[in-house]
């Protein structure tokens, strides 16, 4: 029996070592190319060109994150960028809370309904023509609504909010029903306190979404007035571009001689992915409580 323990303490150790090494090569796959991208926003444009770039800057600079950071309209689009995660992300989450807790009333005999007409919603949209056009007759062209109006309501974040629900005791919304409750109190004074989890990894959804999203930004803002960072950024990685294709100006040249558009993009990259990244370890525990146990029935 001794001899049985010991041989099975030796092999769950190799099963840890050989474990925590495979786990630690995954997480060096996932993490090494956002780490070459913050390497290379750091090295000289031209020396970057000529590769081999791995783990620290060869010439170490910090010209391409002043080439962008230099620009006027850059604050301005960082905050229409934050003001739309946050009025998007708590709009989307207070209105698909709503639907879902709706759906979830044993009571109320149109809850399938709902249910079917938002799942339907995933599968078939109208297309960009004619949301541009409804979009236009509805006055939403060119105004700050356009980035969260039309999202008020997710059907998956809806779908997820629900099933998480579902797993509550009824006895919850009972027990306040008998107390005089209106259903809009419930939502918000029991439900939402109790499905904390699942609402904060649909706000990382939102959020990411919402922070990331630029081809809206093209299509429904033309004059530019709302112009999101990652729409600024985005013409500068173009400057950048053109400014390497003019070979022929010397003056232009001479002033951007250390940018090139490997560099500007690397800086672009970090200068959009940090702020967002930074939010996550925040509401980690959340992100994978609301995940894991809204997607288990009991």
């Amino acid at each position: 029996m001794r001899a049985k323990g010991i041989k099975s303490s030796l092999s769950g150790r190799i099963f840890d070592c050989l474990n925590a090494l495979f786990l630690f090569f995954l997480a060096f796959i996932m993490l090494y190319p956002f780490w070459n991208q913050l390497v290379i926003s750091f090295n000289e444009g031209l020396d970057s060109l000529r590769g081999g770039l791995y783990f620290w800057p060869r010439k170490f600079t910090v010209s391409n994150y002043y080439y962008i950071l230099e620009k006027s309209n850059l604050p301005r689009g960082f905050l229409i960028s934050f003001l739309r995660v946050a009025v998007g992300t708590s709009t989307n989450l207070f209105c698909s809370g709503i639907i879902a807790y709706i759906t979830t009333i044993y009571w109320f005999s149109g809850r399938k309904i709902v249910r079917l007409v938002f799942l339907i919603t995933m599968y078939f949209s109208g297309g960009l023509i004619p949301t541009f056009l409804i979009f236009n007759k509805l006055g939403l062209l060119d105004t700050f609504t356009i980035y969260w109006l039309p999202s008020l309501i997710t059907p998956y974040n809806m779908l997820l909010i629900a099933s998480y629900m579902y797993n509550m005791p009824p006895a919850l919304a009972e027990s306040a029903r008998l107390d005089g409750a209106s259903e809009l109190q419930i939502y918000w004074k029991i439900m939402f306190p109790v499905c904390l989890p699942v609402f904060a990894a649909v706000a990382v959804f939102v959020a990411v979404a919402h922070w990331n999203s630029w081809f809206d930004v093209i299509v429904f803002n033309a004059s530019g007035k709302w112009d999101t960072v990652q729409v600024y950024l985005r013409k500068i990685l173009l400057q950048a571009e053109q400014l390497a294709k003019l070979e022929t100006d010397q003056r232009a040249m001479e002033e951007y001689r250390k940018l090139t558009p490997v560099s500007i993009r690397a800086a672009t990259t970090m200068v959009v992915t940090i702020p967002i990244v930074t939010v996550y370890p925040f509401l980690q525990k959340y992100f994978i409580g609301g995940i894991t146990i809204g997607a288990v029935k009991q």
